[in-house]
């Protein structure tokens, strides 16, 4: 592969460009480099904003490498990509592009599980990112209740989300043997297992609602906690009053 590197410094381009040129299988390729800050690039800067009092503040300086932006990471439902970035100081985000799952805790039962993410439900800051099902922290998803199903069965020996269907399975859960000392630590827990009504109907569909808690395009997760009680009332009426 030959490279061809140019200079420009004219009128019709930014002063200082380096375009580089590859004469590989894509002959008309040119990839463009900014030897210095772009002058449309992302900031984070608030000296381009107005004080309080609205007077345009002086620009004693251009823009600075630390007040850099970058693109969001819109990251959306698919097989596991991630894109490390490295950032200031020499450390490394994670950019989810697309995820697929992610560990969920069930608070009341204190257990967690990695559960398939099936859907984006609702989003307090744009419809948008609902229609294009895309990921980003507080918003409600809908993921797969199987594992927790499975962990709930295995733990107090009692069919969730089942609607009366008899259990003749010889493997299943509810139907295996156990030895005494099992028994009675499964029967002393029997007490406790009562789940909440909004809950229980959810498992019958196989779907639950939660929220995400983590951070897809910093941390490369996608992680969070299925919703209960009154945050669970409150976004499932937000979810009848869209529909």
């Amino acid at each position: 592969m030959v490279i061809e590197k140019t200079f420009v410094d004219s009128g019709q381009f930014d002063s200082g460009c380096l375009w580089i040129r590859t004469d590989s299988f894509l002959d008309s390729l040119s990839v463009r480099l900014e030897a210095g800050l772009a002058e449309n690039c992302i900031s984070r800067d608030s000296r381009h904003k107005r004080s309080a009092t609205g007077a345009k503040r002086a620009h004693y300086r251009k823009k600075r490498k630390f007040e850099l932006g970058r693109q969001s990471a819109n990251t959306k439902i698919g097989a596991k990509r991630i894109h490390v970035v490295r950032v200031r100081g020499g450390n490394l985000k994670y950019r989810a592009l697309r995820l697929d799952s992610g560990n969920f805790a069930w608070a009341s039962e204190s257990v967690t599980r990695k559960a398939r993410i099936l859907s984006v439900k609702y989003n307090a800051t744009n419809n948008e990112l609902v229609r294009t099902n895309t990921l980003v922290k507080g918003c409600i998803v809908e993921i797969d209740a199987a594992p927790f199903r499975q962990w709930y069965e295995a733990h107090y020996a009692l069919p969730i989300g089942r609607k009366g269907k008899k259990v003749t399975d010889p493997e299943d859960p509810l139907n295996k043997e156990r030895s005494t000392s099992v028994q009675k630590k499964i029967d002393a827990r029997k007490p406790t297992a009562k789940v909440d009504p909004a809950i229980e109907e959810q498992f019958t569909v196989t779907k639950l609602l939660a929220c995400v808690s983590s951070r897809p395009g910093q941390s490369g997760r996608c992680d969070g906690y299925i919703l209960e009680g009154k945050e669970l009332e409150f976004y499932q009426r937000k979810l009848r009053s869209k529909n």
